[in-house]
């Protein structure tokens, strides 16, 4: 029987397999599986280990997540402040940085492994590796240095530092950033993790002029991965799109898996990627709530027709709502298992 791991190994050099690899990114509903609060559950690695576990042997896609909640960054950092939430992600409530001087201020720490925010991360994966044995991908979540900041000081104050506010004060901030990824990255991966969802916005042209990704946006992804390596580096975009920017990225940087917008044309997608990398298919899971079977069906073939033909090529979601109906779930999934099968497509 082909593992999740060995199917990712086949999408991603062409060997022969059974589907494609499948995957589903159910962060929050493990809580529910286990009766907690997400206050609750998010308070140890042991109950988001277990939760993962629950919710892979449940459904059966390719993947498991170390990641909390994004936010979760900030409190590395500094955050004192979560906002709850009964129904989402929990959020940052109180921005590290309010000022120019917290940015003068602001120290990564030496020895990240140890910060309380990330141990319990960490003892998240180290609990997954040694339950799956390397038979199911680690995924971690992991921000890019451009798209930290927002995070430590709000979108309104990052935007209107990278563009009016002092060249020297946004480098010092985007240099402390990239600093902390390398740090992160490497705790992330000595801790087991196998695909590091590397997320950066900031390079699509959804949010920056294409002048400012290519004076600064991927001069700084160049900088995050410089030591680091680009091996199982995922681009991820945050849901908006990268299809502009994908010749480049790959061009500068050398990743070679790429996780394009819901927003997208998958088509266009394999058409940039030319066989070149491995790229997603990814489902615009937010409609998963009132969709219905059917048009679920539909829509999980309309992506895999599109993006199949040619090989390196996997399905996914984003960060699927809580609110989903796990009927709707299984809807997805099953779609998924049968479009994605290379004897569905001869």
């Amino acid at each position: 029987m082909i593992t999740p791991m060995e199917r990712l190994y086949a999408a991603a050099t062409g060997a022969p397999s059974d589907r494609i690899p499948v995957f589903c990114h159910l962060i929050d509903q493990g809580a529910a599986e286990l009766g907690m609060s997400l206050q609750e559950y998010y308070s140890n690695g042991e109950h988001v280990a277990e939760g993962q576990l629950i919710m892979q042997r449940k459904y059966g896609y390719d993947n498991l997540w170390s990641l909390f909640y994004v936010a979760r960054e900030a409190e590395m950092l500094g955050c004192k402040k979560i906002l709850y939430a009964s129904d989402g992600p929990p959020n940052v409530d109180d921005f590290v940085i309010k000022t120019y001087d917290d940015i003068h201020r602001l120290t990564i720490p030496e020895n990240l492994q140890s910060n309380p925010a990330l141990a319990e991360n960490l003892k998240c994966l180290r609990l997954l590796k040694d339950e799956t044995k390397g038979s199911i991908p680690l995924f971690a979540y992991i921000t890019s240095s451009m798209t930290m900041p927002a995070l430590l000081m709000g979108m309104d104050k990052w935007m209107e530092l990278l563009f009016l506010g002092p060249r020297e004060v946004r480098d010092e901030l985007l240099a402390k950033c990239s600093d902390f990824f390398v740090k992160e990255f490497n705790a992330l991966k000595d801790a087991g993790a196998d695909i590091f969802c590397y997320s950066a916005p900031f390079c699509s042209t959804d949010f920056l002029p294409m002048r400012v990704i290519e004076e600064l946006s991927i001069p700084w992804m160049q900088r995050d991965l410089q030591d680091v390596g680009t091996a199982g580096v995922v681009f991820f975009g945050a849901s908006a799109r990268i299809n502009q920017v994908i010749g480049r990225v790959m061009e500068k940087t050398g990743i070679t898996t790429y996780y394009p917008s819901p927003l997208e044309d998958v088509a266009e997608s394999r058409e940039i990627i030319a066989g070149r990398a491995l790229y997603a298919g990814v489902i615009n899971d937010i409609q998963l709530i009132r969709w219905s079977r059917e048009e679920i069906r539909k829509e999980v073939k309309r992506i895999i027709d599109a993006g199949m033909p040619g090989g390196r090529f996997f399905f996914g979601t984003l960060l699927m709502p809580a609110p989903i109906p796990p009927d709707n779930i299984r809807a997805m999934l099953e779609a998924a298992y049968e479009f994605g099968s290379y004897k569905h497509t001869g």
